[in-house]
């Protein structure tokens, strides 16, 4: 009787210490806040305009969630090559930084269902259109590429562009001005920013080539284990699909360029 008693009694504080490590999505409606760490550089997703302010594609589909949980958005800059990190040391309560649910990163924290599919291209000098075609041509020594360090554009520029000269930076706007400066060849990186920095950015030295060669599906990420926050979002982004939020979000950073003004 002791030791069935002994055991309900161990059973109980388990249970009740799993209760305390509440995850992302109670601890948001706990604190009346949810706290995001992103990166915003990431055009048209998460960027800073000319007040200062952080906007975007994810932004707003971030500050949908939030009211959908009856709490406030708290946006956490965060650089991103230190983004999973600082999630892991509770600096936020999730990521959300256009971030590409990768195997490599889901060894680390779990992901969302994805919110959108996008994949790498390219911007090259303008003195190599005609030249080169697709990535297979970077593929040679005589050639310098760039990206943003510890993003997908870098994983890819490293695995199937290997024998080019590779040289990263902290950010896409110091990257892709090494190509448009004529410092390097060609900058890898999303579909979506470069489908804008052709134009906003490339001073008229760059060309486009914009037919994808990586699926790239992009998630918030969680710490691992979060399996109530991950519910939750899920069926957050299935409603917002089936109510027209999702579209009417999508519509204004990729059907539109109103947003533009806002960066000038």
């Amino acid at each position: 009787m002791r030791k069935l008693l002994a055991t309900l009694l161990f059973s109980a504080c388990t249970l009740t210490g799993l209760g305390a490590n509440a995850g992302a999505i109670d601890n948001a409606v706990t604190s009346g806040t949810l706290r995001v760490g992103m990166d915003p550089t990431y055009m048209p997703f998460e960027m800073t305009n000319k007040r200062g302010e952080i906007i975007g594609f994810e932004v707003d589909l971030l500050k949908a969630m939030a009211k959908a949980a009856g709490v406030k958005l708290e946006l956490v800059s965060t650089s991103y090559d230190g983004i999973i990190p600082a999630l892991l040391t509770d600096k936020f309560d999730l990521i959300g930084s256009g971030m590409t649910l990768t195997q490599e990163r889901n060894l680390r924290i779990n992901f969302s269902a994805p919110f959108i599919v996008v994949g790498q291209t390219l911007l090259i000098r303008k003195e190599l259109e005609g030249k080169v075609k697709s990535y297979k041509d970077l593929n040679d020594p005589q050639y310098r590429i760039t990206s943003k360090i510890g993003t997908t554009g870098e994983m890819v520029s490293k695995k199937l562009i290997a024998k080019a000269q590779y040289h990263g930076f902290d950010n896409e706007q110091e990257a892709l001005l090494d190509v448009v400066n004529g410092k390097a060849d060609a900058f890898i990186y999303d579909a979506p920013y470069n489908a804008v920095a052709v134009n906003k950015a490339g001073a008229g030295k760059l060309v486009y080539l914009e037919q994808p060669f990586t699926y790239e599906p992009l998630a918030f990420g969680l710490k691992r284990g979060d399996y109530d926050s991950l519910n939750w979002i899920n069926n957050f982004l299935s409603q917002a699909r089936e109510d027209g939020t999702y579209d009417r979000i999508h519509a204004k950073w990729f059907k539109s360029s109103d947003w533009l003004k806002e960066m000038e």
